[in-house]
């Protein structure tokens, strides 16, 4: 189902590789919501990209930025404080007597002293990890669309909710970050032949069976486990992932613009390490082509996706 993935989050490359155009309206609105306190979920990696801004647009985002993560700063050192002297009366507690309570205050204080250290060191670095760039479901990341005959680079949430829905379908059908090939004529209708886009990714994350994975029957009374896997195409490229999107509004909310992958059934190396949907990367030759469908053809939509890239993935255990 492409549970998380790896994807190009520097816009600049989206321009420089496929000539595309940046909507700077649509990322100047995200990161603004974002700072008045929407609950957008933004990956490191399309903030850093506007780290050197080249023009006065992009200072815009930037300070945009810089405001929200000031306030996430202000937010988790008040966080540290609050746990640090949690984490002292707790210790102060068992020095007198031991008891589970404190011990598992003192616990708690622990972890969360060492995750809100995490976070404040992640804001400040400016050094780039793969984690940075990596989406999942609820999570913005660049998409290329189809606007006025031009390549355009738009933000938009990992998890679509078509026009029209109610905004209680992101709950009912939490599923939906995944457009099931099969589905394309059902739920999917509405974008289908008519809203079709593309992101970059370099690699995809399923959760799958250990048994599966390892090729065996679980023994009697034995439990199974759930593991992680990275597939990674080889040789390593980037690869264009076909998906669908939505610009869904409704009266008194703002507009959302999501997207969902499509899925199709595995190939064989996939379907042995123990998933049984995956991705599908679209060949170069056909950007043009899937992004500015007819809907009045849809076969032809359809070959696109069955003349695919169709590298071998090689997989691991994710870190």
């Amino acid at each position: 189902m492409c549970y998380s993935a790896q994807i190009q989050a520097d816009y600049r490359k989206y321009v420089r590789t496929f000539g595309a155009h940046m909507s700077l309206e649509e990322f100047t609105r995200l990161f603004f919501e974002r700072a008045e306190g929407s609950k957008a979920k933004i990956p490191k990696a399309m903030e850093d990209a506007f780290a050197d801004p080249q023009s006065e647009a992009e200072r815009e985002v930037k300070v945009l930025i810089d405001k929200f993560n000031a306030g996430q700063v202000a937010k988790l050192e008040q966080e540290l404080f609050k746990q640090r002297t949690r984490l002292a009366d707790a210790e102060r507690s068992l020095l007198g007597k031991v008891t589970k309570a404190a011990t598992d205050s003192r616990r708690i204080a622990t972890d969360k002293i060492e995750w809100t250290l995490r976070k404040l060191e992640d804001i400040g670095r400016v050094s780039p990890e793969a984690r940075d760039a990596r989406i999942f479901p609820g999570t913005y990341a660049p998409v290329m669309v189809m606007e006025n005959g031009q390549r355009v680079i738009k933000p938009m949430r990992y998890q679509c909710r078509v026009a029209g829905k109610p905004a209680s379908y992101d709950v009912k059908y939490p599923g939906t970050y995944n457009a099931r090939r099969d589905s394309l004529g059902g739920f999917w209708k509405p974008l289908f032949g008519y809203s079709h886009g593309l992101v970059v990714v370099s690699a995809f994350y399923e959760n799958v069976s250990r048994a599966r994975m390892e090729g065996r029957v679980l023994a009697e009374g034995e439990l199974d486990e759930n593991v992680i896997l990275e597939f990674s195409p080889t040789p390593p490229h980037d690869m264009l992932i076909a998906c669908l999107w939505s610009q869904w509004s409704a009266p008194g909310e703002p507009d959302l613009l999501s997207f969902a992958v499509i899925t199709d059934d595995p190939p064989a190396e996939v379907a042995a390490a123990g998933h049984d949907r995956c991705i599908i990367p679209i060949r170069p030759e056909n950007i043009d082509a899937w992004l500015n469908p007819d809907p009045s053809h849809l076969a032809a939509q359809h070959a696109i996706l069955d003349d695919r890239d169709r590298p071998y993935y090689e997989h691991r255990l994710a870190a």
